[in-house]
């Protein structure tokens, strides 16, 4: 067998080793050569162990022709040994953006299909570019160690196989199984920050830097994950001391800003704001509260979550 096959069946092979005889898993398939390659991998590695992969193509609705791609790779997919390929079209809201509005319609779907098939696992066809990308836009919005770490290997359902491998690898497991694979056009338009990073910035810092960035860039977000797992732990069981909604001002000081400002972020979300509602600089400023105190008036934040200082604590509550 081809070598890029082997390394890409070797890399699945260990996630669905921890299923059963008979488990259904999801892989999420566009059509690109990461997906399709990915399609490829899990379907051969499943047949072995008896279980059932099924395949997922999800229409967006945002290209003209965008239903013909998606039955087009229903087609693929059944051709390939797929016994059943859904096809999910999806509404994208563009409130937070093209990109962000696709990809959480895109998580919203897979995670209902996986209650309804009952699936044990959701593949994704990210790559070690991918998670390069991810890293580079992490540091230009200048987020935290979480956000720098990059995607999870494994999170909840969703497994990713293919963060040590290469969009090149796909490719060629791709060419060395006679899949045709497709290139989205969006992955060529520059009005995504993401195609921008792949298609101008990394190119730049290769020329500049020499070879091996991504893969540096990758090697980096495994670091950050490890450092931003720890600070969270620490994190962790210092809440299992605290009162969230009522903190003292003095016990917060005396903590490393890394540990304090996890916590304010848990306590904010346990007083009600929405999930990945909170902004670095919405933190800044209940931080203030705490470390720059000069008097200065509640934090309103997203949710109706209202942070005050009063008599040396910090008050959280969610009101209307």
């Amino acid at each position: 067998m081809p070598s890029a096959s082997i390394d890409l069946r070797n890399a699945v092979r260990p996630y669905l080793e921890g299923c059963e005889a008979g488990d259904g898993v999801l892989v999420a398939i566009s059509g690109g050569a990461d997906s399709l390659a990915l399609a490829f991998a899990v379907l051969k590695e499943a047949q072995e162990l008896s279980i059932n992969p099924i395949g997922v193509t999800i229409n967006h609705q945002l290209q003209g022709g965008a239903r013909a791609q998606a039955e087009k790779v229903s087609t693929q997919c059944t051709e390939m040994g797929y016994s059943e390929v859904i096809i999910k079209d999806v509404e994208v809201s563009m409130e937070s953006g093209l990109e962000a509005g696709a990809r959480d319609a895109r998580y919203r779907a897979l995670d209902q299909i996986a209650i309804e098939k009952n699936a044990k696992l959701i593949f994704l066809g990210h790559t070690k570019d991918d998670q390069a990308e991810s890293v580079l836009l992490g540091l230009a919005r200048g987020s935290g160690t979480r956000s720098l770490s990059g995607m999870a290997a494994k999170n909840g359902l969703y497994v990713r196989p293919m963060l040590s491998l290469s969009r090149e690898t796909s490719e060629q497991v791709c060419i060395e199984n006679y899949l045709e694979y497709w290139t989205d056009p969006q992955n060529q338009s520059l009005e995504f920050t993401r195609v921008k990073v792949r298609n101008v910035v990394l190119p730049v810092l290769e020329e500049n830097l020499g070879p091996g960035v991504s893969d540096a860039l990758a090697r980096s977000a495994a670091i950050f994950r490890d450092d931003a797992d720890a600070l969270d732990a620490i994190a962790e069981l210092e809440c299992e001391s605290l009162n969230l909604a009522d903190l003292e001002c003095k016990v917060l000081e005396k903590m490393p800003r890394a540990i304090r400002s996890r916590i304010l972020r848990r306590a904010i979300y346990a007083a009600g704001a929405p999930s990945g509602a909170i902004s670095a600089a919405h933190l800044a400023f209940v931080e203030a509260l705490v470390t720059a105190w000069h008097g200065q008036g509640e934090v309103s934040l997203p949710g109706g979550v209202k942070v005050a200082r009063i008599s040396g604590r910090l008050s959280l509550l969610a009101r209307p």
